[in-house]
């Protein structure tokens, strides 16, 4: 990277740990306190640059609090995935790439014959949730199902996203990106990453 998309990677990354933004927001927002956020030309870094500027950051500033954090996020994912096991959930996210605090949300991703399988499913188990449509540039629309849920390790309520799919998507969904990190994982693979409890390397999956 240049100089300046690694000033907003880094100063991206402290906005993502440190107040829980998402990737795309942390990036305008970086850009416009380094100065450039009128700038129609600002050389953004990749969420890949900016995944890794956040590990680094964790790494220095929150080492003795973070794997913890990301340890109870995991087991409350585990416990959902085991719940919504017909739907075929996979996390997906930064609990699943092992950068999540206790600010991140858990991101699954439900791979359903039927659309409305997921709401149904939640429905018969008495439970509230939010229904919003997430667009994708040249692809269908998503609903998102969004609801909050206690996590006793951390002692608060953590936000639970479930993104609706089609059962034909999960074909090219366990694709690895370029450096061979998995996006997602199944509930076999997460109880695999809780077994190796590795903190020292943040819980990055395969």
């Amino acid at each position: 990277m240049t100089e300046l998309p690694t000033e907003i990677a880094h100063a991206a990354a402290r906005l993502v740990v440190e107040e829980g933004l998402d990737y795309a927001a942390a990036k305008q927002r970086a850009a416009k306190d380094l100065g450039h956020g009128q700038s129609r030309k600002v050389p953004w870094p990749s969420n890949e640059e900016v995944e890794d500027a956040v590990r680094e950051h964790i790494a220095l500033f929150c080492a003795d609090t973070q794997p913890r954090e990301l340890a109870a996020l995991r087991a409350l994912a585990l416990r959902w995935m085991q719940r919504l096991a017909p739907l075929r959930p996979h996390l997906t996210g930064a609990v699943w790439r092992g950068t999540a605090t206790r600010l991140s949300d858990i991101h699954l991703e439900l791979y359903c014959d039927d659309a409305k399988q997921a709401e149904l499913a939640l429905l018969d188990q008495g439970l509230p949730f939010d229904t919003q449509t997430q667009t994708r540039p040249g692809q269908s629309p998503l609903d998102v199902l969004s609801l909050s849920s206690p996590c006793p390790e951390l002692g608060e309520t953590v936000g639970v996203h479930l993104w609706v799919l089609d059962h034909d998507d999960l074909r090219g969904a366990l694709k690895p990106d370029p450096r061979g990190r998995t996006h997602r994982g199944d509930l076999p693979a997460l109880q695999a990453l809780l077994v190796q409890a590795d903190g020292a390397h943040l819980g990055t999956p395969p």
